[in-house]
C-alpha cells in the first residue's frame, strides 16, 4: 500500500504538468477567439498574466513532447527492462491501440462535418480538400499539408502535433534496437538532437510561420528532450534514493524547473527578445528538469494539494485534447449570439474547460478504455513477445 501511494505521489508531478499543457491548450484555442486583454479581467489582472493565458498555447504543445519522450521512454524500459530489449512490433500494436481508435473516429466526424458543410468545420480554401486532409492525418503529414497550404478548420488544425508524435512512434524501437549493438549511440543522439533546438528554429527563418510552429524537427528536438529526461531519472533511480546528494540533485532540479518554466510561460515574449531561439530550448530543458525531480519524489506533498482537478485534465489529456474544439466552437457562436459582449467574455472560459473535461471523460469511458483493451485483446499473438 506504501509503495502505491508512493508511485501515485511520483506520478501527481508529472500528471500536473501534462494537466496545466491541456488547459493552456484549451484556453488559447478559446481566447483566440474571445481575447482576454478585452474583458474586464484587463482591469483586475496585469496583462502579463493575460498575455500568457491567451498565447501559450503553442508551448503547451511543446511541453506535450516532452513529456511524451520521457513516459514512452520510462514505460518502455519498465515493460521490456531495457530499450534494446523492445520488440518494434508489439510496441506499434500498443502505441496503435492507444492512438489509432480516437483519431479515426475523430477523422469520421470531421468528415462528416465538412461534407455537411457545417460553420467552422468545412474546408473551403481552393488549395485544400477533403481528401487532402483525411490522406494527411493518416499519413503523419497534417503539418506538411498545412505549411503548404494554410491552416486547416481547428478540428483538423490540432492534429499537427500527432503527425509529429507518430512518427516519433515509428522509428522510436528501431533506434532503441540500435542501442543493443551501439549502447551509446542512442543517448548521444538524443542529446544532439536535444540541443539542436535553437539551430533547428534558425533553420526555419525564412519558412512560412506554420511550418516554423510546426516543422518535424523542433517537436523531435522536444522529444528527445524527454527521452534523456528519462534515462537519467533512470540513473537516479538506482543510486541512494536517500543520500544527501540525491536530496540535493532532486531539489534543485525541481526548483530550476520551476523557475525557468514559470519564466517561459509568463514572460516567453520579453525572454525571446533576450535569448532568441534559446529560449525554446529553456523551456525543453525546464519541463526535462521538473520530469526528473517529480519522478524522484520531490514536491509530492505540495503537488498532491488542491490539484486534483488540474491532474484529471492531465490523465485525460490525449481525448480532451482531440474532441475540446466540439466545446470550443459551439461556446464562441453562442457567445456572439447572446450579444457578444467582450467585457464578461472571460466568464465563458471556466465552462468551456469543465465541458472539455466532460466530453473527454465521455471520449475516455466510452472509446479510448474499451478499443484501446479490445485491439490489445485482437492481438494476443504478440503477447508472447510483449511478456
Amino acid at each position: 500500500m506504501r509503495n502505491e501511494s508512493a508511485t501515485t505521489n511520483r506520478n501527481a508531478g508529472i500528471d500536473l504538468l501534462r494537466g496545466l499543457s491541456i488547459v493552456l491548450v484549451v484556453i488559447h484555442h478559446v481566447a483566440l477567439r474571445i481575447p482576454l486583454r478585452k474583458t474586464t479581467l484587463a482591469g483586475i489582472l496585469p496583462a502579463q498574466l493575460l498575455r500568457a493565458l491567451n498565447w501559450n498555447g503553442h508551448n503547451a504543445v511543446i511541453m506535450f513532447f516532452v513529456i511524451s519522450g520521457f513516459l514512452i521512454t520510462e514505460t518502455t524500459i519498465r515493460r521490456w527492462g531495457s530499450l534494446a530489449s523492445v520488440p518494434p512490433g508489439a510496441f506499434m500494436v500498443r502505441r496503435a491501440a492507444r492512438i489509432i481508435p480516437c483519431l479515426l473516429v475523430l477523422i469520421v466526424i470531421l468528415s462528416f462535418l465538412d461534407l455537411l458543410q457545417v460553420p467552422d468545420y468545412t474546408i473551403t480554401r481552393p488549395d485544400q480538400s477533403l481528401g487532402g486532409a483525411i490522406f494527411s492525418a493518416l499519413t503523419m503529414t497534417l503539418n506538411r499539408y498545412e505549411g503548404r497550404t494554410s491552416w486547416l478548420p481547428g478540428g483538423w488544425d490540432i492534429l499537427w502535433s500527432l503527425s509529429i508524435e507518430e512518427l516519433f512512434y515509428l522509428i522510436f524501437p528501431f533506434a532503441c534496437l540500435l542501442s543493443a549493438r551501439f549502447p551509446r549511440l542512442l543517448i548521444m543522439a538524443c542529446t544532439a538532437l536535444a540541443l539542436s533546438m535553437p539551430l533547428s528554429l534558425r533553420a526555419l527563418t525564412n519558412a512560412s510561420e506554420i511550418w516554423q510552429d510546426k516543422a518535424y524537427l523542433p517537436g523531435m528536438s522536444a522529444i528527445a528532450t524527454g527521452i534523456c529526461a528519462a534515462l537519467i531519472a533512470g540513473k537516479f533511480s538506482r543510486a541512494k534514493p536517500g543520500s544527501e546528494q540525491s536530496r540535493r540533485i532532486r531539489t534543485l532540479s525541481g526548483l530550476s524547473g520551476t523557475i525557468a518554466l514559470a519564466a517561459c510561460l509568463l514572460d516567453y515574449h520579453d525572454l525571446y527578445g533576450i535569448l532568441g531561439d534559446n529560449t525554446d530550448l529553456l523551456l525543453t530543458v525546464s519541463v526535462a528538469a521538473l520530469l526528473v525531480a517529480f519522478r524522484q519524489g520531490w514536491g509530492a506533498t505540495v503537488v498532491t494539494r488542491g490539484t486534483g482537478w488540474l491532474r484529471s485534465f492531465g490523465r485525460m489529456s490525449y481525448e480532451i485534447y482531440l474532441s475540446h474544439m466540439f466545446i470550443v466552437f459551439p461556446a464562441v457562436a453562442l457567445f456572439h449570439r447572446t450579444g457578444g459582449n467582450m467585457a464578461l467574455g472571460w466568464l465563458w472560459f471556466p465552462p468551456v474547460l469543465a465541458l472539455s473535461w466532460c466530453l473527454g471523460r465521455a471520449v475516455e469511458l466510452s472509446l479510448s478504455r474499451p478499443a484501446d483493451l479490445w485491439l490489445l485483446q485482437q492481438t494476443r499473438t504478440a503477447r508472447p513477445a510483449i511478456a
